[in-house]
Parts: C-alpha cells; structure tokens; sequence
C-alpha cells in the first residue's frame, strides 16, 4: 500500500473508505479534481460530476469535514482538501466463456479512498 506523504503541516483530519468496488484509475481522476480546493468549492463539484466514483468521494469528503468539526472544532470556512490517496483494494476474478473453449479472466478492481482536511491560513 502506498504512503501518503504529506507537506511539514500536519493534516486535521481524516478519512478513508475501503473496498469501493471501483477502478482505483478512475478513483484518481475524481480525487485529483478536488485536491488543493477549498472545501466547499470541492464539495459543489464533486455533487455536479457525473461519473460513480464521485458519490463515494462526496460522502467521503462530508465525513472528513464533521470529523474536522466533532474531534478538532475547526471552522468549515477555513478547511481545504490537502491531499489523499487511491490505492488498489481486492481484486476479484471472474471467468468468462471464450473462443475455442478457452475462459476468459475478468478482473473486477476495487479500491480504497483515503482523503486529508487541514486549515490553511
């Protein structure tokens, strides 16, 4: 599994999803979208993209912010999504019928989501 590094500043908080049944690839191009934003401009376009991935990211990304509010008392103005990472959960493999009596293998990816909160000033 891979490191999150983070900067010298530490993050406030965090939160991870585990085994979402999506391409780690495809996670990546969501969370990349929303890193280095503030929190509520985050939060608008992660509800406006269309792709799955997004609506795991959004409830990811409310669990962070009310994690920064319940165990730290941040101020949700000033909280910015820092970093966070996508690494390769269980594969499942899947056999399918194909030519010649040959079998075919699926590969049904899943990944886990791992997102950081820290306020900027």
């Amino acid at each position: 599994m891979a490191r999150i590094k983070t900067p010298v500043e530490q993050y406030l908080a965090k939160a991870t999803l585990r085994h979402v049944r999506v391409s780690p690839r495809k996670a990546r191009m969501v969370l990349n979208m929303v890193k280095g934003k503030q929190v509520e401009p985050a939060l608008q376009i992660l509800r406006f993209t269309k792709q799955k991935t997004a609506k795991f990211v959004l409830n990811l990304l409310n669990s962070a912010i009310s994690n920064a509010k319940e165990h730290k008392g941040a101020d949700v103005d000033k909280l910015w999504v820092t970093g966070g990472a996508v690494d390769m959960g269980r594969t499942l493999k899947r056999y399918m019928p194909g030519a010649h009596g040959r079998a075919n293998l699926i590969k049904k990816r899943s990944a886990h989501i791992t997102i950081l909160l820290s306020e900027k000033r």
